[in-house]
C-alpha cells in the first residue's frame, strides 16, 4: 500500500477529470497524496535541500545540548539501575525552527534567507492551487478556501515554514522521531528528505511509510479543510520516526487561516446538515496547543462549548 503520487501538470490537459478525481481520492481516502511535476523548479529544490542541510550542518553542535540528547542520556544511565525503564513518550527527536514573514532567520549560511524566501513563495503559489482544486471537487465557488482563511479579506492567512532535521538516535526504542498527531491547519506542503525515510500516515489501523519520492511535494489537509469539507476530507494521524543512521530533512510549509478567520461547514451542493461547530481559527489553536498529540475530536468539542 503506497500514498497516491499524483501528476499535477495533468491538470492543463486531456486527463484534466482524471487528475482532479485522483487529488479528491487522496483527499478522502488517505488525506496525504504526494504531488510531482508541480512547477516549482528542480533547480530551487536542489538549493533549498542544500541550504538547509548547511544550515542544520551549522546548529548541529547545539542539537548535542538539547533537551531531548539529555534527557535520553539520563534515561540511559537508569537503565543500568532500573529493570524498567518507560518511553520519552513526551519527546520529540527533532532539530526544528520555524520561519515566517515577520521572524528572525538564520543569517548562516548567507544565502539562507534569499533562497528560503523564493522557496516560500512558490509554495505559497502551490497552496493557493491545491486548495482551488479542492474548491472545485467540493462544490465550492472558485476562490472559497482562501476566502475564508483570509476572513473575507480582511486578514492574511498565516503561512509558516518549519524546518525540521531528525539526526540519528542512538535508541530508537526509547525516543519518536515526532510524535502522532494531526495537523491543526489547512493545508501542509511537505518537501522531505528523499533518502532518508521515518514518515508514516494511520490508514484502516495501520502505520504505512510516506516512501520518499525524489522532488515530490507531499500534501497532507488539516483539522480545518476537514471542517471546511463537513468531514469529507479528513485530517490524518501521522508520525516521524527515529532511525540509526541518515540525518532526515524536512521542511513543511503551512496555509493556515487567519488567527481571526471563522470556521465553519462549507455550503456546496451537497446540502448535508454541519457536522462540525462554527468557531474562530484563534479559539482553535488554544486548545490545538495543549492537545496536539491526542485525539482531535475533544477539540472541536472545547470549541463548541467556547
Amino acid at each position: 500500500m503506497a500514498i497516491p503520487v499524483i501528476d499535477f501538470s495533468k491538470l492543463k490537459g486531456k486527463q484534466r477529470a482524471e487528475t482532479l478525481a485522483q487529488i479528491a481520492n487522496g483527499c478522502e481516502e488517505w488525506g496525504f497524496f504526494q504531488l510531482v511535476n508541480h512547477g516549482i523548479p528542480v533547480e530551487l529544490l536542489d538549493r533549498v535541500k542544500k541550504v538547509c542541510s548547511e544550515c542544520y550542518r551549522l546548529r548541529a553542535k547545539g542539537f548535542k545540548g538539547s533537551k531531548p540528547v539529555q534527557l535520553l542520556n539520563k534515561l540511559v544511565e537508569k537503565e543500568g539501575e532500573e529493570a524498567d525503564v518507560k518511553r520519552l513518550d513526551n519527546v520529540d527527536w527533532e532539530d526544528v525552527f520555524l520561519l515566517q514573514d515577520d521572524n528572525e532567520w538564520p543569517s548562516n549560511p548567507p544565502e539562507f534567507s534569499e533562497i528560503m524566501k523564493e522557496y516560500r513563495e512558490e509554495l505559497r503559489k502551490l497552496a493557493e492551487k491545491v486548495m482551488e482544486v479542492m474548491d472545485e471537487n467540493m462544490g465550492f465557488e472558485n476562490g472559497y478556501i482562501k476566502k475564508v482563511f483570509s476572513g473575507n479579506g480582511e486578514h492574511q492567512p498565516f503561512f509558516g515554514t518549519k524546518v525540521s532535521h531528525y539526526p540519528p538516535c542512538p535508541r530508537l526504542d526509547l525516543v519518536n522521531g515526532l510524535r502522532a498527531h494531526t495537523d491543526a491547519g489547512g493545508v501542509i506542503l511537505l518537501f522531505q528528505d528523499d533518502q532518508v525515510g521515518g514518515l508514516q500516515i494511520l490508514k484502516d489501523g495501520k502505520w504505512i511509510d510516506v516512501q520518499p519520492v525524489a522532488n515530490a511535494i507531499v500534501i497532507n489537509t488539516g483539522d480545518q479543510i476537514e471542517v471546511l469539507s463537513n468531514g469529507r476530507y479528513k485530517s490524518v494521524w501521522h508520525r516521524v520516526l527515529t532511525t540509526s543512521d541518515g540525518n532526515r530533512r524536512s521542511i513543511a510549509s503551512f496555509y493556515n487561516p487567519s488567527l481571526k478567520a471563522t470556521i465553519t461547514p462549507g455550503i456546496s451542493n451537497d446540502d448535508a446538515p454541519a457536522l462540525y461547530p462554527k468557531f474562530v481559527f484563534g479559539d482553535y489553536m488554544e486548545v490545538y496547543v495543549n492537545q496536539k498529540f491526542t485525539a482531535k475530536e475533544p477539540r472541536f468539542d472545547a470549541v463548541r462549548a467556547m
